[in-house]
């Protein structure tokens, strides 16, 4: 009997946002305690909106501004799980599943190394794949740019999908 054989696709996302005071950081669908959040349309959810776009990239189903635009009222203050939910059966639609997702988060505070496996427990069951198929690691930028002075926080994603052919 001859094996499965497969398609592969990777994507990549990014996504930066301004820290401000007021909003809860969440990060990965995890509430991390800090005195600052991030600015957004939706949640503000770095990683989650980088995960979308890595997803989307790799599946060829556009991007997340596509999907939730901000111009959109329909998705002000948006849960990104949500948004992640609806991007999940978007591409299992079209059959395919996630191999494995590496996410760099980059920030200079918090430190979120305690933080890390709820995140990937998160993002793992959010795509229904393995907890072993996430990877998360959190990088500072040694004080330079926007990231490294404390005034935002980055998160930069790639995915492996896979679809089983005929």
């Amino acid at each position: 009997m001859d094996a499965p054989q497969y398609e592969y696709r990777t994507g990549i996302g990014t996504d930066i946002h301004k820290l401000v005071s007021e909003r809860p950081l969440l990060l990965g669908g995890v509430q991390v305690p800090f005195e600052l959040g991030l600015l957004g349309h939706s949640d503000g959810d770095v990683v989650l909106h980088a995960v979308i776009d890595a997803v989307l990239g790799a599946a060829g189903l556009g991007d997340i501004g596509t999907l939730f635009p901000d111009t959109d009222p329909e998705w002000k203050d948006a849960d990104s799980t949500e948004l992640v939910m609806r991007v999940r059966e978007q591409y299992k639609c079209s059959k395919w599943e996630v191999v494995n997702l590496d996410v760099i988060i980059h920030a200079e505070q918090p430190k979120l190394a305690a933080y890390k496996g709820q995140m990937k427990r998160q993002i793992a069951g959010l795509l229904e794949t393995d907890f072993a198929n996430v990877n998360i690691k959190a990088k500072t930028n040694e004080g330079l740019d926007a990231v490294g002075e404390g005034r935002a926080i980055a998160c930069t994603a790639m995915v492996l999908l896979r679809r089983r052919l005929k």
